[in-house]
């Protein structure tokens, strides 16, 4: 049983295909490699997270859609990964449907917090992998977010794009229902360093987030598009490439925020 508060990180951003189950999935791994408790929540109905540490639906077939929908205990939902300090909620097409269905529910952005709150002393971090969207799914996860948000922003064009509706979301949640709901980091991904636009971005994202944005930047890397294809995050798949070698980096400093929780 963990004796320190449990520190619970929602990553998140609208926008598809930036690298959010890619950060989820392999901080998680990494922060359970240093002898921490982790748990890994699947919130995206495409179930990302999930397959890329080779977990498949257990017998009794419970996904996180069972506990946000049918209110079934989180405990009966949480399933072993490969990793013995790693844990992981997993997702599946159907969670697409609790969109619509939480509609009819009273305090429906409330459901995953009071979920998490029946389980979280067992574990030392919990993450939570969100969908491309500000739907319900998102605003669950963020609320339930006691130490914060971290946002992953491509660098590429537009990375900006869609960061003003995820603030304005951040704030209307910390006015209304996760007083706590800070940024707890920026984190520069598919970094590019052949291309002068990259360095712009990465520069202009450390203009607008000086303190948030991690050093480290993640590069564009095969091994890290390779690795969920073999259910395996990065430092099982392939420990020494720069994928690797960033995301460790990239946790050695989340570790190092998280100290003043």
């Amino acid at each position: 049983m963990s004796q320190a508060p449990t520190i619970i990180y929602s990553i998140a951003n609208q926008k598809g295909g930036v690298g959010k189950t890619t950060t989820a999935v392999n901080l998680a791994a990494l922060v359970s490699a240093q002898n921490k408790r982790v748990l890994i929540i699947d919130s995206d109905p495409q179930a990302n997270a999930t397959s890329s540490l080779g977990v498949k639906l257990p017998e009794n077939g419970l996904t996180l859609y069972d506990v946000l929908v049918n209110k079934h205990p989180l405990d009966e939902v949480i399933q072993p990964t490969y990793r013995p300090q790693l844990f992981i909620v997993p997702s599946s097409p159907d969670l697409a449907a609790a969109e619509v269905e939480m509609v009819r529910f009273l305090a429906r952005e409330l459901v995953l917090k009071k979920a998490i709150e029946a389980i979280s002393t067992k574990f030392d971090f919990i993450f939570i992998d969100t969908p491309p969207s500000l739907g319900v799914l998102t605003i669950n996860a963020l609320t339930a977010a006691r130490h914060g948000v971290i946002i992953p922003v491509q660098s590429e064009y537009l990375a900006l794009e869609g960061l003003g509706h995820l603030l304005n979301t951040i704030r209307l949640i910390r006015d209304n229902l996760n007083a706590h709901l800070q940024i707890a980091g920026v984190l520069m991904t598919m970094f590019d360093s052949r291309t002068k636009l990259a360095t712009q971005v990465v520069n202009e994202v450390r203009i607008y987030f000086p303190e948030e944005t991690f050093e480290t930047v993640v590069p564009r890397n095969i091994r890290l598009s390779e690795a969920p294809s073999h259910g395996e995050d990065i430092l099982t798949y392939a420990p020494n490439s720069p994928g690797s070698m960033s995301y460790q980096a990239v946790t050695k400093e989340l570790l190092k925020r998280s100290e003043k929780f």
